[in-house]
């Protein structure tokens, strides 16, 4: 069998140049919508999105010079710049040479990234032909070559020297990344009679009789006992917890953070810090008649007042790091615990605590100014002279927001490690978030990372008929990779830090994103390929190395080929009561389920059980001005038709008792029975995970999140209806409890 051999020759038209350009740049030429329609994209997507990523599409003479460049940058290394490699994989790597040049040995040496490294020497020329290439008039050849030792996980540095040479001004370095081919998951799991339940909560609206407005740390604690005690469930899961402006309406949604790296401090109960019990002022302020009466107005407040909560907790906060700032300067061992996290932290912190020193100075100075775009020009760039000097002139201020994240990470490790103390297998389950805010700390302190010109979106649905742009910029796939995926990487480890497991919201990001062109709408974008091996191996290597469940959010526009490599990689597939159904629209039998999935009736967009079954979702859309009254009325007589279909499958089932109601024109509301019926069927399937909402588990008729509405609706800001003692002592909710644990009794989903 003759080696793959590469050419280029030139376009002979300008599509024909542009086609070639796009597969180059992973951009698809059509794709199929959730309705099977077809959808090629035109070409002035194609070349919209090229231009983006920097490509200059003016003609076919520069597009086949732009493909040309980047064939001839792959041949000339030796090496790319970045590898990622199974552990269980051919323990070798493919090296090109130019053919002069292959004849000749070659040195292959790996830096481990503890210590140490490995290294041999390679009669290049006698190695089997992998591959060729012909261009500008010269002849590369591509060898399989040996690695110099076994190889082991992590990140690791890989060299390639000519000869025996070792300091080589010549010589190629790649980041070499170790990955296992499955993600973690616990030993029991692998047990077909083991499977596990929890419970998801949004941490900002837990109620208690002691929190500052919202849910803090010292919630999360007693939200354990009561799964640990009541519930006898394995993890608690949560919203995913960045940090986010905290303005209402616009910059509320966990969803689009100011940074992924970094937590939202209003999560912090100050009254853990360790400085709070040594500072006699903070103490007093507490104790004021005064200062109580603000925390229980911010308590007794129907939704989540963001700012108030916020100020009020910098205010107080600042008080302790003055006391803080005092162990500092005496070098106490509280302060080199400090110094060693900040160290290990490195730039991401140094320029997360930056962004918010500025922000908090800047706003300060001009009350208009709300936004890093909005900055003087000399602060827009975090290398810049002018932030140079800030950063000089602030050092206190970026101490404390440091100082912030410290303390709210110890807090959550606190809490993870006391899930763990009361036998919780899993604990904490965290969700990463896909967005990040453009006008956020991560676009101004990482904009290398990011694609100007396109914004990432989805294709029209049953939900958005247009399609929805979600108006945040697109990865920069290449620069991730030619940096070794260092801030992937980071984003995944951070948000798994002080848990058990993860959920990936929007896990087709690392196969494909819907690009939506500036100055397009989002029914005129089209899909752009990732690099989704490479990422699925760092992702499962960050899931080993913290021992943390992986769970895909794959929900939407979903290619079979993407579940079968979640299914190929260890990551839970992610499967909604709403949607499991068959091509004829009947809902799927429990042992329809897959296995290695987690179940849950719906989620933070979709209608809780209770607002399904009334059409809360549909009212609220209307109310906001969503849909007009033809759209309502329709999706109204949908509903009735999905609620008879749930009807009758319970009843097959024989979930339902035979006197109950089989016409769901008779049923307008979520009765005991019905929900009860609902969890039980979740509860009966196959797969390893159950997650019950918060909501669903006391029977809330509004969702956390209407779609496609900011101001028209409190996304994001519900409190759960009981506080977090009153889940045992009120009846209703006791009831609640009672149903759940039996259910997790019944079908063996105990903590594993």
């Amino acid at each position: 069998m003759h080696a793959p051999h590469t050419t280029f020759t030139p376009s002979a038209t300008y599509d024909e140049a542009l086609d070639r350009a796009a597969a180059a740049w992973g951009i698809e030429r059509e794709y199929w919508d959730i309705f099977g329609r077809h959808h090629p994209a035109p070409p002035e997507v194609k070349r919209s999105i090229l231009e983006a990523l920097g490509v200059d599409a003016s003609s076919a003479a520069a597009l086949d010079g732009a493909v040309e460049q980047k064939l001839w940058q792959e041949w000339c290394r030796p090496l790319p710049k970045t590898l990622v490699v199974s552990v269980n994989g051919p323990a070798e790597v493919e090296v090109s040479l130019p053919e002069p040049e292959a004849t000749s040995t070659i040195r292959l040496e790996i830096v481990w990234e503890d210590s140490g490294s490995s290294s041999n020497l390679v009669e290049f020329q006698h190695l089997p032909l992998a591959s060729t290439a012909e261009l500008r008039g010269r002849r590369f050849v591509r060898k399989r070559v040996p690695l110099p030792a076994p190889l082991r996980l992590g990140y690791h540095k890989l060299a390639c020297y000519p000869a025996a040479l070792t300091n080589s001004e010549h010589a190629v370095v790649c980041n070499f990344i170790v990955c296992p081919d499955r993600a973690w998951s616990p030993p029991e799991l692998s047990n077909d009679n083991h499977k596990a339940a929890g419970i998801i909560i949004s941490l900002y609206g837990l109620r208690s009789d002691r929190n500052w407005g919202c849910g803090d740390t010292t919630d999360l604690e007693k939200m354990l006992d009561w799964l640990v005690e009541d519930v006898r469930g394995s993890f608690l899961g949560l919203n995913p917890l960045h940090a986010i402006p905290n303005r209402t309406p616009y910059n509320t949604s966990p969803y689009l953070p100011n940074c992924t790296f970094y937590r939202n401090f209003i999560y912090l109960d100050p009254t853990r810090a360790n400085e709070f019990s040594e500072s006699p002022r903070a103490v007093r302020l507490f104790e004021s008649a005064k200062f109580q009466k603000t925390l229980q107005s911010l308590r007794d407040s129907e939704f989540v007042e963001y700012e108030k909560v916020a100020r009020l907790k910098i205010r107080f906060m600042k008080l302790l790091f003055r006391r803080f700032l005092e162990n500092y300067r005496q070098g106490t061992g509280r302060a080199s615990e400090f110094e060693a996290w900040s160290r290990a932290e490195g730039e991401l912190l140094d320029r997360f605590a930056t962004y918010c020193a500025l922000d908090e100075v800047l706003h300060k100075r001009d009350r208009n100014v709300w936004v890093w775009t909005q900055w003087p020009e000399e602060y827009r760039d975090p290398e810049s002279p002018a932030v140079k000097e800030f950063a000089r002139k602030h050092w206190r201020l970026i101490l404390f927001y440091k100082y912030l994240q410290w303390e709210l990470d110890r807090q959550l490790e606190a809490v993870q490690r006391y899930a763990k103390s009361r036998n919780l297998s899993i604990g904490l389950y965290h969700d990463l978030a896909l967005a990040t805010d453009r006008y956020g700390s991560d676009l101004w302190a990482h904009r290398w990372f990011y694609v100007a010109g396109a914004r990432v979106g989805s294709p029209p649905d049953d939900f958005s008929p247009n399609g929805q742009d979600w108006s945040f910029p697109p990865p920069h796939s290449e620069h991730h990779r030619e940096d070794g995926y260092r801030h992937f990487a980071e984003s995944i480890r951070k948000s798994c830090r002080h848990g058990g497991a993860l959920r990936i919201d929007h896990v087709m990001r690392f196969f494909r994103l819907f690009w939506i062109p500036e100055g397009m709408t989002a029914a005129q974008g089209t899909y752009v390929r990732e690099n989704h091996e490479d990422l699925l191996r760092i992702l499962a290597l960050e899931s080993v190395r913290q021992k943390v469940v992986i769970v895909g959010e794959d929900l939407g526009t979903v290619e079979p080929s993407v579940r079968e490599a979640l299914e190929r990689f260890g990551i839970l597939s992610y499967r909604l009561f709403y949607f499991e159904k068959h091509g004829d629209g009947r809902f799927r039998l429990p042992h329809e389920y897959p296995r290695h999935a987690l179940v849950s009736p719906t989620t933070h967009d979709l209608p809780t059980l209770a607002g399904f079954w009334e059409g809360k979702d549909i009212v609220s859309r209307r109310a906001a001005g969503v849909i007009d009254d033809g759209i309502y009325h329709a999706q109204m007589n949908d509903r009735l038709r999905e609620k008879q279909k749930i009807l009758d499958m319970l009843f097959s089932l024989n979930l339902l008792p035979a006197w109950f109601p089989r016409s769901a024109s008779q049923l307008p509301y979520l009765t005991g029975e019905l929900h009860n019926a609902i969890i039980g069927f979740l509860a009966s399937t196959p797969s390893l995970l159950l997650a019950i909402n918060q909501e669903d588990l006391t029977k809330e008729t509004e969702q956390q999140n209407l779609p496609g509405t900011t101001a028209e609706y409190p996304n994001w800001r519900r409190k759960m209806r009981y506080t977090v003692s009153q889940l045992r002592t009120e009846p209703e909710a006791g009831n609640f409890t009672a149903m759940i644990r039996h259910w997790i009794s019944r079908t063996n989903r105990g903590n594993i």
